[in-house]
C-alpha cells in the first residue's frame, strides 16, 4: 500500500505544479510584438504647477487614425519614470507632472515593459516659466532666409539649403534678448491641412537646437490671424499675461498681436505696403532689439 500512497501524493503535486505555473499567461517576445509610433508636443506649465502631457499611439505605417488603445505608456524626466498612463481607444495618453523648478526639461514618453507593443519613444521639452516673466513670441518665417510672405517656412533637419539657412544674427541677438529677461515662446504657422503639427514640432525644435538658438516653447498653429490670435487669448487665459510682444515676418502674425493691443516689430522689412499698420519695423535682426 506504501507504493501506492507515494503514486498518489506525487499525481497531486504534479496536478498543483501544473494548475500553479502551467496557466499563467505567456509573456510576449519582442519578436511577438507589434511595432509602433509614438508622437507628443511640448509642454509649457509654472514651478509646482500640474503640467498634462498628451502622448499618441499608433500602429507603425498606417494613418494616424489607427490609434492603439489599452497600452501602457510612461512619462520619464532625467532618466525617472515621473507618470504612467494607458492610451484610450484613439490611441491617446494623458500623463500627469508636476515641476518644482523653472527651467527647460527635455523629456521622453516610451511604451511599458508589459505593451503589447514593441519598444518606442519619442521626445519633447517641458518649458517651466516663472508667470511674473516678460515673453516674446517669435515667428519661425521670421528666423528663416528662405521663407517668403504668408507662407510657412519648410524646415527639414539636415537641409541646409538657401530656404532652410537661419536668418543672419537671429541666433545671436535672440541669444542676447533672453539672457536675462525674455523668455521665448516660438510660433511655427503652417497652412491648414499641410501635415502634422507633432511632426512640425519635431523637425522646429531640432532645427532650432541645431543653429544654436535659445530654448524655448513652441506652438504649431495655423497661419491665419484668427488661429494666432485664439491661442494668444488662450495663453492670456491660462495666465500668462507677461505675453506683450511678439517679432515675426507675416502680416497675419503681426495683425493677431496689434489686434489685441499688443506690440510687435516685423523683420526683415516687409515688401512695400506689406507691412501692417502701427507694426514696427526692422530691416534686419540687429535692428530688432532697437524697436523693443
Amino acid at each position: 500500500m506504501q507504493p501506492t500512497s507515494v503514486f498518489f501524493r506525487r499525481a497531486r503535486l504534479s496536478t498543483v505544479f501544473f494548475l500553479c505555473f502551467g496557466a499563467a499567461p505567456a509573456i510576449l517576445s519582442a519578436a511577438d510584438k507589434i511595432h509602433g509610433t509614438l508622437s507628443v508636443r511640448d509642454s509649457l506649465t509654472a514651478p509646482n504647477q500640474a503640467v498634462t502631457i498628451e502622448a499618441t499611439l499608433t500602429r507603425a505605417g498606417l494613418p494616424t487614425q489607427s490609434g492603439l488603445g489599452g497600452e501602457p505608456i510612461e512619462l520619464l524626466v532625467g532618466g525617472t519614470v515621473v507618470a504612467t498612463a494607458v492610451t484610450g481607444a484613439d490611441g491617446r495618453a494623458v500623463l500627469s507632472y508636476t515641476p518644482k523648478a523653472k527651467g527647460a526639461f527635455p523629456f521622453i514618453v516610451r511604451t511599458g515593459a508589459s505593451s503589447g507593443v514593441a519598444l518606442t519613444e519619442a521626445g519633447g521639452n517641458l518649458a517651466v516659466w516663472e508667470r511674473r516673466s516678460p515673453i516674446v513670441a517669435v515667428e519661425i518665417a521670421a528666423l528663416v532666409e528662405g521663407a517668403v510672405g504668408e507662407g510657412t517656412a519648410v524646415i527639414k533637419p539636415g537641409n541646409e539649403s538657401e530656404m532652410n539657412r537661419p536668418m543672419p544674427d537671429a541666433a545671436e541677438e535672440l541669444g542676447k534678448l533672453t539672457q536675462f529677461y525674455y523668455n521665448v515662446l516660438y510660433v511655427e504657422a503652417m497652412e491648414k491641412g499641410a501635415g502634422d503639427k507633432a511632426q512640425a514640432n519635431a523637425q522646429a525644435k531640432q532645427w532650432l537646437k541645431d543653429h544654436k538658438f535659445p530654448a524655448g516653447h513652441i506652438l504649431v498653429v495655423t497661419s491665419d490671424p484668427e488661429a494666432i490670435g485664439t491661442k494668444l487669448d488662450e495663453l492670456h487665459a491660462a495666465g500668462w499675461k507677461q505675453l506683450k510682444i511678439g517679432v515675426g515676418r507675416t502680416k497675419a502674425f503681426a495683425e493677431a498681436f496689434l489686434q489685441r493691443r499688443l506690440e510687435v516689430v516685423m523683420v526683415p522689412e516687409p515688401a512695400k505696403g506689406e507691412a501692417s499698420r502701427k507694426a514696427k519695423v526692422a530691416k534686419e535682426w540687429k535692428d530688432v532689439r532697437k524697436k523693443m
